[in-house]
């Protein structure tokens, strides 16, 4: 561990208020340190969080969050705030099961009043906190910060359009990587830093307090100058997005000075009206490897370890091959091309590249048009993700039975990021809709399989798969059966057990199977499916695979229950006579907390719960 004297003093917000200004920041360069050495171990939101430092620290001296309310959005830019607020004991758990989210989550603290993972959502949230205290008479302030990435969510701008003007509301855009600004050249940088001297914003009140108090002319006067005020910073700024919708604007300014920010802050109060102050801050600031490539420190893994092979990147460059064959492909991404392995697609064919940023809806939709008009688009996004645009999916393609191809990734349990980004959900919601067609591969031979399927399908389609790389054993143990459904037993064995499975939980399948097998040699077998739906034709295909002799089926699935796989597959099989289906799914809930240090035995789908329903 470094150094850490002052960082380890602060245990609460309010032993960061009486710091002088050195001392402050120096608190500032010891978070940053703690950050680098703990997150580089832990793995999550590296150089978002070092960008945001000195802003988080300034939140907390001039509000008190006990009372006040602070939504970061998306949550990952909380780590500093999560040290400040009692949390420090415990950051070496940032992740892990049963340790502090990644995120912020009301549950974890009272300093977090708003839980977030996905993106966009802050500004609608603090807008409800702020009614919810104009409603109740009270001073209470809420402050939101957002990226500049979540600036490209619609529904940031369906909230600024709903956003009252008395509100004690601060918005607080930290521009740290893509450039939103329209203010350029070295006058605006003037007038920007006079914007954020120390005297400017006393001598704008006591001069308006002046010009109100002259008899007769005082208003009139006051109304003109703003007027001309406004026609003069509209000529060299251009017309300003947000005080266009009526809210008040303080900045651009530099997001890494302390004294700075304070002091927009204290204006922010001072104006009593609905604020935006718009920061610019270093992504990535006081770790040089970070503030070269942000983008390659966004996210890390636990000490840097990155997987060789993983389906993300295997589906861009099997993507990327059907692309440089046939001009139809497009590939489409909401912000996440290099998350979601389309960066080699990007540099290979720019021209049908397309990212929509952070608009899954509007992704859905774009991809629905390019699909009509006759392209094939695909369209690749983290499971969790596309549950923002399920009327999309079924409105605007399904409905009109439009060949778009969804790539789902991140599919099943998410260890590191938790509830919010459990991809447990797209195969209930997507097998009750229409035309729908859902592929699961387990390797990578199965995911070129289903790429080359989608080309030439003329209806929606579904392939989803999980973060990380294929299962070598399940690509040698399952060679023989049907194309879309895999035993790996013989056609006649005599089994008196047999799990059916699909995606990446088929490790926990096989290691049942093999343990059972120990126990009763040659009583168990697996049959792996490689596609959902239509369920009919994979119903009937298990069905001629299932002994005579099996006596319990067990359907073993990493996703929900309800209106899962297992139950629809369920209510369609044919078993044979004295067998009895048993179903392991994920019960009625997010998540859990119990900490097994296995992530599927923490939600009952584990391999020792799979030979505890064989052996009842």
């Amino acid at each position: 561990m470094g150094n850490y004297d002052l960082l380890q003093q602060v245990n609460r917000p309010e032993d960061v208020k009486g710091l002088d200004e050195k001392a402050t920041r120096q608190l500032c360069t010891e978070i940053r340190a703690y950050l680098c050495e703990t997150v580089l171990k832990t793995g999550g939101h590296l150089a978002s969080n070092l960008g945001v430092v000195e802003l988080t620290v300034a939140l907390h001296r001039i509000f008190d969050f006990s009372r006040d309310h602070l939504i970061f959005d998306v949550g990952h830019q909380c780590y500093t705030h999560k040290l400040l607020t009692g949390r420090r004991e415990r950051f070496s758990t940032l992740r892990q099961r049963g340790g502090l989210s990644g995120f912020t989550k009301r549950a974890e603290s009272d300093y977090d009043c708003f839980g977030a993972g996905h993106s966009s959502t802050s500004v609608s949230a603090a807008i409800g906190f702020a009614e919810a205290e104009r409603l109740r008479g009270s001073d209470a302030y809420t402050v939101a910060v957002l990226g500049d990435g979540a600036f490209t969510g619609g529904m940031i701008h369906e909230a600024l359009n709903n956003c009252r003007r008395d509100l004690r509301l601060i918005i607080i855009l930290n521009e740290n990587e893509m450039s939103i600004s329209r203010n350029t050249g070295a006058f605006a940088g003037l007038i920007a830093r006079i914007r954020t001297s120390k005297g400017y914003y006393r001598t704008k009140r006591r001069t308006v307090k002046v010009i109100k108090k002259l008899p007769l002319i005082g208003e009139p006067l006051f109304r003109g100058i703003r007027h001309l005020k406004q026609s003069i910073k509209d000529r060299l700024f251009k017309s300003n997005y947000f005080e266009d919708l009526g809210l008040y604007y303080l900045g651009p300014a530099d997001g890494n000075d302390l004294v700075k920010v304070e002091r927009l802050l204290r204006e922010a109060i001072n104006a009593g009206q609905s604020t935006v102050i718009h920061l610019r801050t270093v992504k990535g600031k006081g770790y040089p490897p970070a503030e070269a490539d942000p983008g390659a420190y966004h996210g890390v893994s636990p000490r840097q370890k990155n997987t060789e092979r993983n389906f993300s990147s295997e589906m861009g460059e099997i993507l990327t091959e059907l692309a440089e064959e046939d001009p139809r492909v497009c590939a489409v991404t909401a912000a996440m091309a290099d998350g979601t392995g389309l960066g080699a697609f990007r540099e290979a064919v720019p021209a049908r590249f397309f990212d929509v940023g952070i608009a899954e809806e509007h992704a859905l939709t774009f991809s629905a048009g390019l699909a009509a008009n006759g392209f094939k688009p695909y369209f690749a996004v983290y499971s969790s993700f596309l549950q923002r645009g399920y009327d999309n999916v079924i409105h605007d393609i399904a409905l009109q039975n439009l060949p778009v191809t969804l790539l789902i990734d991140r599919a099943g349990l998410s260890g590191g990021d938790g509830p919010t980004h459990h991809g447990i959900f797209d195969v209930a919601f997507l097998s009750q809709i229409p035309n729908m067609e859902i592929f699961t591969p387990s390797t990578f031979t199965s995911l070129r399989e289903a790429l080359t399927q989608s080309l030439v399908a003329d209806h929606p389609v579904a392939i989803r798969y999980a973060n990380g790389g294929d299962c070598e054993e399940a690509a040698r143990r399952f060679c023989r059966g049907a194309a879309e459904v895999h035993a790996d037993f013989e056609e006649g064995a005599a089994l008196d057990y047999v799990i059916v499975t699909y995606g990446r939980i088929v490790t926990e399948a096989m290691a049942a199977c093999d343990r059972q097998n120990e126990r009763a040699p040659a009583s168990c077998g697996v049959i792996l499916l490689e596609k959902l739906k239509p369920y009919g034709p994979i119903a009937d295909q298990i069905h001629a695979m299932l002994p005579p002799s099996a006596k319990t089926v067990v359907f073993l699935e990493e996703g929900i229950r309800n209106g899962g796989a297992g139950m629809i597959l369920g209510e369609r099989l044919n078993l044979p006579d004295g067998c009895v289906y048993r179903h392991l799914a994920v019960d009625d809930v997010f998540d859990t907390e119990r900490a097994t240090g296995n992530l599927y035995a923490d939600f009952g789908i584990g391999r020792e719960d799979v030979l505890a329903v064989m052996n009842e």
